[in-house]
């Protein structure tokens, strides 16, 4: 892996003020901490750090930063950005040794198409974007390709499964890194069939209402049968009176 030298200065003010001084200058403010350094307020020229990872090919990029005259052999442990525009807003540089092993994480590329995917319209997924591995930090892997051709539907792909020259994966060995599944099958029933459910929908609801309509039938009856009886009986009354 490349090593890239980038320049960088000593910051002397600090906190959210003098981060965005220096963001106002076309600097991003950043701290150096880790191998019996810092933490040290830093800054880089935003142009020469986005131009020099912008021609870096995978992650964990090896940056010798020199700052008042010493080097820093550093990774890139958390980039800052901002969440609209995407400018960068702040990097943490860990000074490393380059003979003392790290453990860093490197991403997983599936290469070649499935024979489940192929041949029996299978749908391939990717489970784990990323493993982690242990090295020399000369030797990190810019990618990890994983080869996922012979698989067939209902076959997976794990961490044990892969090796990398010179690189101890240290991930779970049981995680699964990519497998096929089955295409998805929508069941559609058949039109006589759907036609007689709702035939047999559309038969229920009149009678329901010839139901109703003979019960509110039935009441109106005897309402006016004692309408009429009611009338009978003050009809006789008046009567009797007139006698």
């Amino acid at each position: 892996m490349s090593i890239i030298a980038m320049k960088g200065t000593r910051r002397e003010v600090r906190g959210k003020g003098g981060a965005r001084k220096t963001r106002t200058s076309g600097l991003i403010p950043g701290v150096l901490y880790g191998h019996g350094v810092g933490p040290l307020a830093v800054s880089v020229d935003a142009h020469q750090f986005e131009t020099a990872l912008r021609h870096h090919k995978g992650g964990n990029a090896i940056i010798n930063l020199a700052v008042d005259g010493d080097e820093y052999a550093s990774l890139i442990r958390q980039v800052q950005y901002h969440p609209v525009t995407h400018d960068i807003l702040h990097l943490d540089f860990h000074h490393i040794s380059l003979t003392e092993e790290v453990t860093v994480k490197v991403a997983v590329h599936l290469t070649g198409l499935a024979l489940g995917v192929k041949d029996a319209g299978g749908i391939l997924e990717g489970i784990l974007r990323e493993i982690e591995v242990r090295c020399l930090p000369t030797a990190i892997p810019s990618f990890v390709d994983v080869d996922v051709s012979a698989l067939n539907i209902g076959d997976s792909i794990h961490v044990r499964d892969i090796s990398v020259p010179d690189v101890q994966v240290v991930s779970d060995p049981d995680d699964t890194i990519a497998t096929v599944v089955p295409p998805t099958v929508i069941e559609e029933k058949p039109a006589e069939e759907v036609a007689a459910v709702a035939g047999v929908e559309g038969e229920a609801e009149p009678e329901v209402i010839a139901k109703g309509k003979k019960e509110e039938g039935e009441g109106d009856k005897e309402i006016k049968g004692k309408e009429i009886k009611g009338k009978e009986s003050r009809g006789k009354e008046s009567k009797d009176k007139e006698k």
